[in-house]
């Protein structure tokens, strides 16, 4: 299997602040052999300065200096490492309260949400909080972690009453698939080798389960999408006539010689050929980048979508999100904002603050319509042109958007579409 091959994993990590993401991630990459000589150096000379007994392998991934002086995560650290069966990016997230949008910013993309559990502390409102958020980015796998199982004297009776708590608050949550492994990252335990001191737990390690897990279904084989993203138009003699149309698969299957819908303009036509980087392929799937040739000669710009005749996603202008906001200044009802969609753009007015999601309760606070940073609620907004969308839970890609502030280009939000 060539390296290019390999199978990419996407995970978030979250927790409470102290719940040891950041040495977890530390000993994966120091266990699994993904870190350098010089590196391990580096943070054993900072771990000795500041008097720590043994190796902080926490400062492996916490990058910014406030960040190790403070010895807590501040910014979304996206970490690469690789194992002969797969490839990784770690995005790890901040656990503190005001710094929710970092965390889904992290999430968005992720395959498995790690959450970290303390076993002294058990479920607590963070855990509760980051569950619910990576129930609303529909996160296929969660894996909980419960960390710290040397501080209980790796008690099964500890690992099993977390085990049970969290279990009955993700009940009541959308979501399908929840792991649990018993772990201490600063020992390392179960991590990446198997724990001597807990012989009653015979699941996976942690390392194993992300090699193992299976993410391939993970993506909408079913709806056809295509965001356009560029046209192709060399004006090279040998490419005359050549027009494709660039972009990445966001669902379904491309063969050649399908029938296809253009959007916005509804005409029908037939996939010719279909070029990657590495030459011409039969069909494509998420997450590939192809180029994609009609066999008519039709105007398709960036923004517009190809997708089936007899499945296609709703063309609409009007649009209810849940939305993360980012910024410091609220969420405005009429507000005006820019909205990115797939590879389209629009501009739009929010009509309706319907309520704020206590992130906490999951309760629904239709008084206060006062959405400010880090806060999580459901609106309706007008665009100024039709976008071409599905359910967020339907496909992550065509169901999400941003909203950018006009006047200072900054991202503002995040929505999942209803």
């Amino acid at each position: 299997m060539e390296y290019k091959d390999m199978e990419l994993l996407r995970f978030t990590t979250a927790g409470s602040v102290d719940d040891g993401k950041s040495t977890l991630i530390g000993r994966m990459l120091y266990d699994s052999k993904s870190i350098y000589e010089d590196q391990y150096e580096a943070i054993k000379t900072t771990s000795e300065r500041r008097g720590e007994e043994g190796v902080n392998l926490a400062l492996l991934t916490d990058g910014l200096k406030s960040e190790r002086e403070q010895g807590i995560t501040i910014d979304v650290a996206y970490r690469y490492f690789s194992t002969p069966k797969r490839k990784f990016i770690i995005a790890d997230t901040p656990g503190h309260i005001q710094y929710t949008r970092n965390m889904v910013t992290g999430a968005s993309t992720a395959n498995v949400a790690l959450i970290l559990v303390d076993a002294r502390n058990g479920v607590v409102e963070q855990t509760r909080r980051h569950a619910i958020i990576a129930s609303l980015l529909q996160i296929p796998h969660i894996l909980v972690c419960i960390n710290k199982m040397d501080l209980v004297d790796w008690k099964e009776e500890a690992y099993e009453a977390i085990h049970e708590d969290f279990e009955k608050f993700a009940a009541k949550l959308d979501v399908k698939d929840v792991s649990f492994i018993p772990i201490s990252a600063l020992k390392g335990d179960n991590v990446v080798n198997r724990s001597e001191n807990m012989d009653w737990y015979e699941g996976a390690t942690l390392l194993h389960y992300l090699e193992n897990v299976h993410i391939a279904s993970d993506y909408n084989f079913i709806d056809t999408r295509f965001p356009v993203q560029h046209v192709i138009r060399p004006y090279k003699d040998e490419f005359h006539d050549y027009r494709g149309y660039a972009g990445r698969v966001a669902g379904g299957i491309l063969k050649k010689g399908d029938k296809v819908t253009l959007f916005p303009s509804g005409f029908i036509s037939v996939i010719s050929k279909i070029d990657t980087f590495d030459g011409e392929v039969e069909e494509a799937y998420p997450p590939m980048s192809v180029t994609v040739l009609l066999s008519d000669d039709l105007d398709l710009s960036r923004g517009d979508m190809i997708a089936r005749e007899n499945n296609q996603p709703r063309s609409t202008q009007d649009v209810e999100v849940m939305v993360c906001w980012f910024n410091e200044k609220p969420l405005q009802e009429r507000g005006k904002y820019v909205v990115l969609h797939t590879t389209n753009e629009a501009r739009c007015v929010i009509k309706e603050i319907r309520y704020k999601l206590d992130i906490n309760s999951l309760h629904r606070n239709e008084e206060d319509k006062s959405i400010k940073m880090n806060d999580i609620a459901r609106v309706v907004l007008r665009t100024t042109k039709p976008l071409f969308i599905d359910a967020y839970r339907k496909n992550r890609i065509t169901g999400s958007l941003i909203f950018v502030d006009e006047g200072t280009n900054e991202t503002v939000g995040a929505g999942m579409i209803i």
